[in-house]
């Protein structure tokens, strides 16, 4: 990736300065860094290449899953070159390596998911003779030939002599095809269902193509219809030569087709050299109609080059929110693709005019009056770090994400888990939904019904649904018999969930969301339920074994599960190791330390982990434990352990993550590492501190308000944090809070080759 990027740095700087000349004019905006040629939109999407990836058993974990997605932040729909067919599980649009090109998926592809994408359609423009099998009209496509930005794709095709350029709005896009010779050129459309379901209608005296891509489920309730579709509809500024439909290599001049495999459509135009073709977008998830209003209202007849401009100025002033200065160039390329990453999703699901599809519905719309509605929210993933950035950087928007949770709530009856696909799925552990809210809550974001959210994060907590709502998905998995036994024992295989088993992980992480519903109880007044949850919380205790000094599988009765083994996957662990998951109690680490025999077993422990090569950063369940060194007398640890993680488990390759990206959460894990402070225990408003990477980052808070952090360093290889200053007087914490954050002024750090062995103080 790195001569990827050096090979096109010229042609980089041209596009950049080609569309910001369109409009960028103020001095303001002149003044200002120019950050988008630091986003590398092709990484993650090859298999990793960073160490600790090396050493994991799942090797379908090894792939980050990233798309080189044209959009703004959490656009409805993404824009992406398609090397792969399939909307089937774990197989993302785009590989780095993949051979072929098949054209421009609009997906709706969870970045950096193994889940599949949904209601997506691809257009593919072929020269020459009419194709219509994808084997026969695929591009071999090379690298070289390529440019991705945040905002612009542009892509050569050799075969067809054609050169293709796409850019987006939030639920909008628009192609510009030139033709590099004199020939026939087919525009071709298809719903990309591997149902076999969809239908598609061509208009040739309007000029238009529209149709859909039915959604079904995934998980719970796996294969049935979702209740709503992805639609489309595209308009051309040029007539039609030729039109029609086809399924697979069968073609037809009717006007429309569905429910059969491989349909599409075609519309054929003769172009002379050099000519150009613009062909418009819109989605939606609603109608065909208000996918043509949302083309309208977004870009309507607009010039190609004054969207990529558009585009361009949005990502700008989002990638712009924290202002790198350091001559890290590589650093600054991983930062901006990390923060890139980070706002891909949540998903945007209303159209302009505030209409989207109601959640776990059968086809029937709602209207929002107040900000946006959101979905494919990763949860377990995202509540960890990449939700928490939102919070820092974009409160609004997490404001409007904490009111799509509520209205999900109330329409499904029951607050989902892991909403994703506007469905309940089950998938996943935990009741983070509740962790999220809390956390959002917590840091005075509260511009909704948070009464409404209690009681419906209330009934997760307390109550079990129905055997036709758990079923469907609602509710938390194994949830009686945490209540009865203050765990889940192995007695219980959770059948009903695409994860069974996990008991222990269940029990880590539900503890985890008592503690975030108790703090939302007290503020509250509701006394007797904050001392149920607060108790609650610490059920954690109730699957420790002090024989193992480790959390473990434990049965109805009280034994312990055997064989066990603390380096492998276990039955009753959620994607790890029950070495690695003994450290999930970041709300009462005093606790899990009393536990351990104390701190000085707590750093022996996680020296142990580090040593073995047990720590593995390409998975959820471990990204805290780099920071626990804060709470033992070696807090220096924690900057030696991050600097290093940051060092070695990032790259500015097309393998340079480590795992899954999972929405944003590894991206988002990075933005935090390197300004030098991660929330370990989110729900509480607190940030462990380790040390920032770059000479200076400075945030842009909606408030109005800037904090200025500055690495003073006495050589390159500084790590060690000696003292720390903020706003000119000493701080001697390891942990800052998001008030101090937000409130802005400069935060100083002293750094040094050798550790400071002195123990900062909590």
């Amino acid at each position: 990736m790195k001569n990827i990027t050096s090979k096109y740095k010229k042609g980089l700087q041209f596009l950049f300065l080609l569309a910001t000349a369109a409009i960028y004019t103020d001095v303001t905006y002149a003044q200002q860094q120019h950050l988008i040629p630091y986003v590398q939109p092709f990484s993650g999407t090859s298999a990793s290449t960073t160490l600790a990836s090396q050493h994991i058993e799942d090797k379908t974990e090894r792939l980050a899953n990233t798309i080189p997605a044209v959009a703004p932040p959490f656009s409805m729909t993404q824009w992406t070159p398609q090397t792969q067919l399939t909307e089937k599980k774990c197989l993302a649009p785009y590989y780095y390596n993949n051979k072929k090109f098949y054209g421009f998926r609009a997906t709706h592809w969870i970045s950096g998911s193994c889940t599949q994408d949904y209601g997506s359609f691809t257009i593919m423009p072929i020269s020459g003779q009419l194709k219509t099998k994808a084997t026969q009209y695929a591009e071999d496509y090379l690298h070289q030939n390529e440019i991705s930005t945040p905002s612009y794709y542009k892509l050569k095709l050799p075969q067809h002599q054609l050169l293709t350029e796409i850019t987006a709005s939030l639920r909008s896009g628009v192609m510009r095809i030139t033709a590099l010779k004199t020939d026939s050129v087919y525009i071709l459309v298809t719903p990309n269902s591997d149902q076999n379901k969809g239908f598609i209608q061509v208009n040739a005296e309007k000029g238009e193509i529209s149709g859909y891509n039915p959604v079904h489920r995934i998980y719970q309730g796996w294969g049935e219809p979702a209740g709503f579709r992805g639609y489309f509809f595209i308009r051309f500024k040029k007539a039609f030569t030729s039109a029609g439909v086809y399924s697979e290599d069968l073609i037809s001049n009717k006007q429309n087709i569905s429910n059969k495999k491989d349909i599409g459509a075609f519309a054929g135009f003769k172009l002379q050299k050099g000519e150009q073709l613009i062909v418009y977008s819109g989605t939606s998830f609603t109608s065909i109609d208000a996918a043509k209003a949302n083309l309208e209202s977004e870009i309507k007849n607009e010039d190609f080059d004054a969207v990529v401009a558009k585009t361009n100025q949005i990502w700008e002033k989002s990638l712009s929110q924290v202002s790198i200065t350091d001559t890290n160039e590589k650093g600054k390329k991983i930062f901006y693709t990390a923060l890139y990453h980070a706002m891909q999703h949540p998903r945007l699901y209303n159209d302009v005019d505030g209409k989207y599809p109601q959640f776990d519905g059968k086809y029937q719309n709602k209207i929002i009056n107040k900000g946006n509605y959101y979905d494919d929210f990763s949860m377990w993933d995202i509540y960890r770090a990449q939700l928490p950035l939102i919070e820092l950087l974009k409160p609004n928007l997490a404001n409007s994400l904490v009111n799509s949770m509520i209205l999900k709530g109330q329409q499904g009856g029951w607050m989902p888990i892991f909403p994703c696909w506007n469905s309940y799925t089950a998938a996943m552990i935990g009741d983070h939904t509740t962790a999220f809210i809390a956390s959002a809550y917590n840091k005075g974001i509260r511009n909704y019904d948070v009464n409404e959210a209690y009681r419906l994060m209330r009934q997760n907590a307390f109550q079990m649904p129905d055997s036709a709502d758990y079923l469907n998905g609602k509710g938390r998995r194994g949830i009686n018999s945490y209540l009865k036994y203050g765990y889940i024992p192995m007695d219980d295989s959770i059948p009903n969930a695409f994860h069974k088993r996990e008991q222990v992980s269940r029990t880590l992480e539900y503890a985890y969301d008592d503690y975030a519903l108790a703090s939302i109880a007290k503020d509250l007044g509701k006394e007797a339920d904050y001392q149920q949850l607060r108790k609650r919380s610490l059920n954690y205790q109730n699957i420790f074994d002090p024989g193992v000094g480790m959390v473990r599988g434990r049965f109805a009765n009280g034994s312990w599960y055997k064989p066990f083994y603390p380096d492998h996957r276990e039955p009753y662990i959620t994607e790890g190791t029950p070495r690695q998951y003994t450290f999930y109690v970041p709300h009462d680490m005093p606790g899990l330390i009393k536990l351990m025999g104390g701190s000085k077993n707590l750093e022996n422990e996680l020296d142990s982990l580090f040593d073995k090569k047990e720590y593995w950063h390409g998975n959820e369940p471990g990204h805290q434990i780099p920071f626990l060194y804060n709470y033992t007398s070696s807090p220096w640890k924690t900057q030696l352990q991050v600097s290093r993680i940051l060092a070695e488990e990032y790259g500015d390759g097309a393998g340079g993550l480590s795992g899954n990206d999972d929405a944003g959460q590894m991206s988002a894990w990075y933005v935090f590492a390197a300004m030098g402070f991660y929330p370990v225990d989110p729900v509480s408003g607190n940030y462990q501190l380790s040390s920032p990477l770059f000479k200076q980052a400075v945030l842009s808070f909606n408030n109005g308000k800037k904090l200025t952090i500055i690495a003073i360093k006495k050589s390159t290889k500084s790590i060690y944090s000696s003292k720390i200053i903020l706003n000119g007087k000493p701080f001697t914490k390891n942990q800052i809070t998001h008030q101090s954050l937000v409130q802005g002024g400069k935060l100083i750090f002293y750094l040094q080759d050798q550790p400071a062995r002195l123990r900062i103080m909590k």
